[in-house]
């Protein structure tokens, strides 16, 4: 389907972030993961669910000495979800590989899918996030961030009178909080501190980051939607296919607050993953999660804050009042219909999205939508199939079947974390490996893509 040239990221090649993953950060998380079932055993007050609870360890740690050892990937265990078969037979016509033989996108996928596996076929753990934990500090930890936006949201959300620059600027800087809220990825930053955290938040940081956008189309997406709501069209819905949850989450129902209120959208469609995956990935229990959370700020981000770092910032009356606000504008559009979740077994596939036509249902319900935004890293791997594509190659001829002619906008909010990229000017992935280089070997690897530095906003018109 992809360009012969164009070959997919592998996990043995040693000049790539795949190599990186698989050796170094996916031992860690299988390491946290064993830990939180550790932490969440009852003891002698539920000896079943202890007992299971061992045996999922077991599991785990099996599965890490697997892959350290570059042991042949297993069959996935039927837990009675559609997807397993999937799964299996797309391994059993790869043979018996082995870790490092295979994609970073395909053993990445079986990795999270193995781990839900060791739940989903118990009994006391299947509703078990074995990554809560991490995202509650994170969540926690965003608070200034979160109190910087919240103090906006009224503003921002007053129906317009702003002149057309001023609105072209304030849509701007929402689409790039949208972006930027990305840099918070938990399964990149296996050990991000509080300080760190903020530092990556805050409009000092994203006006510092602006510089790095290597390619942006958000004056399309602006040109788009105000132009759908200039002509007066009655029906106006986006999707948002979610990354992380947490301050991410928090930022992608901020953006889908301000489309509402300002008219840019009559509906917002949000699509999560159906279990844990990738660390910090939306399920549909982290909205309730979130929603609590802003509802209650005190209780959630002062009472119960079990970070090891004491928050800096008390929350006063005028803070909590400024969160309770945001929480009811958005519990208002949930109840109204305007903000929907859907969720569908296919984001936890591990397909290229170059497959999504094949997923007629999907597929359709998709291109009803005026604009389908697909944030974050995994998506844009998915989005352009996760293999080596020049990065001077158009965004639109990357996305393949889902591109010109599709019948679907596509939008990707992406802030970079692995080798894969596109739409790049000539010499801009040149220059950039000269300046990252810490030795001659090291201009062979694309490094400077890897930890979130650096991001894309890149459009396809579909519909045209």
């Amino acid at each position: 389907m992809a360009d012969r040239k164009a070959e997919p990221y592998l996990n043995s090649d040693q000049n790539s972030f795949a190599f990186t993953s698989a050796t170094k950060r996916w031992p860690v998380i299988l390491t946290q993961a064993i830990d939180a079932v550790f932490r969440a055993s009852p003891g002698t007050s539920d000896e079943l669910k202890t007992k299971e609870g061992r045996k999922i360890v077991e599991e785990l740690v099996k599965l890490k000495y697997e892959l350290q050892h570059n042991r042949a990937l297993s069959p996935l265990r039927d837990d009675g979800l559609p997807d397993i078969a999937h799964y299996n037979d797309a391994l059993a016509e790869l043979g018996e590989p082995r870790w490092l033989d295979l994609s970073w996108l395909f053993s990445e996928c079986y990795l999270y899918r193995r781990i839900s596996t060791s739940f989903t076929t118990s009994t006391q753990w299947k509703s078990f996030d074995v990554f809560l934990s991490s995202k509650l500090t994170t969540l926690r930890s965003s608070l200034p961030a979160i109190l910087e936006l919240a103090h906006r949201y009224s503003s921002i959300t007053t129906p317009s009178t702003f002149t057309d620059e001023a609105s072209s600027l304030l849509f701007h800087e929402i689409f790039l909080i949208c972006l930027w809220g990305n840099a918070t990825d938990l399964s990149l930053l296996t050990s991000l501190s509080y300080e760190q955290i903020q530092s990556l938040q805050g409009s000092h940081a994203r006006k510092e980051s602006e510089k790095n956008i290597l390619a942006n189309d958000l004056d399309k997406i602006y040109t788009l939607l105000t132009s759908l709501k200039a002509s007066g069209q009655k029906e106006i819905r986006v999707d948002i296919v979610l990354d992380n949850s947490g301050f991410e989450l928090f930022v992608d129902l901020y953006l889908a607050g301000y489309l509402l209120s300002q008219g840019l959208a009559t509906n917002i469609v949000l699509h999560p993953k159906n279990h844990p995956w990738f660390v910090s990935d939306v399920l549909p229990s982290d909205f309730a999660i979130l929603l609590n959370a802003l509802q209650d700020p005190i209780d959630f981000f002062i009472t119960k804050n079990d970070n090891e770092h004491e928050i800096k910032h008390e929350l006063n009356d005028q803070d909590a009042d400024a969160i309770k606000g945001l929480f009811a504008s958005l519990a208002t559009f949930h109840a109204e219909g305007k903000m929907t979740i859907r969720t569908n077994k296919y984001w936890t596939t591990q397909d290229p999205f170059w497959t999504l036509p094949e997923d007629k249902e999907l597929w359709e319900d998709l291109k009803s939508s005026e604009l389908v935004i697909y944030k974050g890293d995994l998506n844009y791997r998915k989005l352009t199939g996760d293999v080596a594509w020049p990065p001077t190659t158009p965004f639109d001829e990357a996305l393949q079947t889902i591109g010109k002619g599709s019948g679907c906008r596509t939008l990707a909010l992406r802030t970079c974390k692995g080798d894969v990229v596109v739409g790049l000017d000539e010499g801009v992935d040149e220059r950039l490996r000269r300046e990252y280089k810490d030795n001659v070997d090291d201009q062979a690897k694309r490094s400077w893509a890897w930890y979130g530095k650096y991001a894309v906003v890149q459009f396809c018109d579909g519909k045209a």
